[in-house]
């Protein structure tokens, strides 16, 4: 139960992760005349492509799949001690909780990289 908590927990920390929102890549602006208010036009345009990405529906995804490898897992583990149930448990709190973690961290790292891509494109050096 505790690693269920733990789990919303976390699946609520990356829900309300503002990334795209207040990421902004670095950009060289060198020695040229930029006109701020077209840069923020693009900037904000790239971060709503990156907004199409869900960290929370890639957190889900990974987590249910890191429960049931767990639970495999666990379940061979335990079938050795005479505790498949409870190994399975364990197994599948624990890959639950890591593939939430590595799934909405991997979908911020994606959206950073659509925003620095989006930019890119839009004729920006983006370092």
């Amino acid at each position: 139960m505790k690693k269920l908590i733990l789990l919303s927990f976390i699946i609520s920390l990356i829900a309300c992760a503002p990334i795209p929102s207040t990421y902004e890549p670095v950009i060289d602006f060198g020695n040229n005349n930029i006109d701020y208010a077209l840069y923020q036009k693009d900037l904000n345009e790239c971060r709503r492509y990156a907004e199409r990405v869900s960290p929370v529906n890639q957190a889900v995804g990974e987590a249910l799949a890191g429960a049931a490898f767990g639970a495999a897992i666990g379940a061979i583990i335990g079938s050795g001690f005479n505790d498949v149930g409870n190994c399975a448990g364990v197994g599948a709190g624990s890959g639950g909780l890591s593939g939430a973690v590595h799934g909405g961290g991997s979908a911020i790292e994606r959206q950073k990289r659509i925003i620095e891509n989006c930019m890119r494109g839009r004729g920006y050096k983006v370092l």
